[in-house]
């Protein structure tokens, strides 16, 4: 049996993605964003993302069947983003690959997005390492998972228990006048500034806190004592440094995410960690993973930065390995849920 051909829709935000993939090859990959829209409101607005992506639907469903030169009708599944995500977005992406199952008579597999950005890596690296301990980092996530059959399901070890991780990077980046969404910008400012120029807190490190919490995130304080500095110097008529803020920020963010991953993988026994979600596309993430996994013997994979952010190649390759596995695909009246539980890989 030669490689399936599959389709892969995500909406769970404010991108619509179409990916087409064969087998761990990546045919295309096809994004609308609807940024833009929301960048006047300062964040995604839920109804906005479903208007856009009813709009862009069709058109890159084309655009993605155009770039790899396949027709709809040569596709062996529909994967779909089922959850978590935003009710409405899910919603659409899910009734369009219902669709198209349908129209097709093609099997449908609704699949769970935070393990999409794990099976994602396999594009472009090959096979996942079995375990290997996943940290998915985004603008709703910040999780801690070992992963030892994508198709079946992981195991979650730590979770954020308030602000996620690229929550706190807009929130940060609107603080300090920065566009949305503001991981990039921040990213970008940091590269001029100096790290150690405020001590910023590290969330959930304490003694106390790791004995309860020791996989956790919580970025909700950090945000706030940005806030209080800024209001500070803004109060006695200072100048904001922005680059040293950003980078002392970034710093903070990256300094918990990569200590807590690398201890629950030594405590786990796991060699590889993968690194995934569109905080994984911040330079300093990378650089002060992979120099410390390295000081311990642990391998660091992470997808390049236009596979972190969501995208319909992630739901097309976790749709492949689901097919190439055997396994069995969802009902056509499986629903879309926004708060599907990262344990649950296919609906």
């Amino acid at each position: 049996m030669s490689e399936p051909l599959v389709l892969g829709i995500e909406t769970s935000c404010d991108e619509t993605g179409v990916g087409l993939v064969r087998g761990h090859t990546l045919l295309a990959d096809a994004v609308a964003s609807s940024v833009d829209e929301h960048a006047r409101f300062g964040g995604v607005v839920p109804e906005v993302a479903s208007r856009a992506h009813l709009e862009a639907m069709v058109p890159t469903i084309e655009r993605a069947c155009e770039t790899a030169g396949v027709r709809l009708h040569d596709v062996d599944a529909i994967a779909v983003t089922s959850g978590p995500g935003l009710a409405g977005a899910l919603m659409v992406g899910v009734a369009a690959a219902k669709a198209l199952a349908i129209g097709l008579g093609k099997p449908i597999y609704g699949v769970n997005h935070l393990a999409a950005h794990v099976a994602v890596d396999q594009l472009e690296h090959g096979p996942l390492p079995e375990p290997c301990l996943a940290m998915l980092v985004s603008g709703g996530h910040s999780s801690l998972l070992r992963v030892t059959d994508v198709t079946i399901g992981v195991d979650p070890l730590g979770a954020t228990i308030d602000d996620a991780a690229g929550e706190a990077f807009d929130k940060v980046a609107r603080l300090l006048g920065l566009p949305f969404p503001g991981g990039p910008h921040i990213d970008r400012a940091a590269r001029e500034g100096d790290s150690v120029y405020v001590d910023f807190p590290r969330g959930l490190t304490s003694r106390r806190d790791l004995e309860r919490h020791r996989f956790d995130f919580s970025f909700s304080g950090l945000k706030t004592a940005v806030a209080r500095w800024v209001e500070a110097r803004e109060r006695s008529g200072e100048p904001v440094p922005v680059n040293d803020v950003a980078a002392s920020f970034q710093e903070a963010v990256c300094d918990v995410l990569t200590r807590k991953a690398i201890d629950a993988a030594q405590t786990q026994g796991i060699e590889d960690i993968l690194i995934g979600g569109g905080v994984a596309a911040n330079s300093r993430l990378r650089a002060m993973a992979e120099e410390r996994a390295a000081a311990k013997g642990i391998r660091v994979r992470v997808p390049r930065p236009g596979l972190c952010t969501d995208n319909g190649a992630m739901v097309a390759a976790l749709g492949a390995e689901m097919v190439s596995r055997g396994r069995t695909p969802s009902a056509l009246d499986h629903p879309a849920d926004s708060s599907l539980p990262v344990t649950e890989v296919l609906v």
